[in-house]
């Protein structure tokens, strides 16, 4: 499971972090822009992209509710 103390993973080590999603799973997002996930969840330094934690958990569960 993931740390509460990391915040900011590398997308290309995110595997070491996390079985799921994979890192290529995560590109596509991002490309995509599925559901404003590279708005949400992405931040870039300089040209790296990293992954938010704290908000991929709140992306997942909006993603997730339904509605009735």
């Amino acid at each position: 499971m993931l740390e509460k103390t990391l915040d900011l993973i590398p997308l290309s080590k995110f595997s070491e972090y996390a079985q799921y999603p994979t890192v290529g799973a995560l590109r596509q997002l991002i490309f995509y822009n599925t559901k404003g996930f590279k708005d949400k969840v992405v931040k870039l330094i300089g040209k790296r992209q990293y992954i938010k934690i704290s908000a991929f958990q709140e992306w997942v569960e909006e993603t997730n509710k339904k509605t009735v």
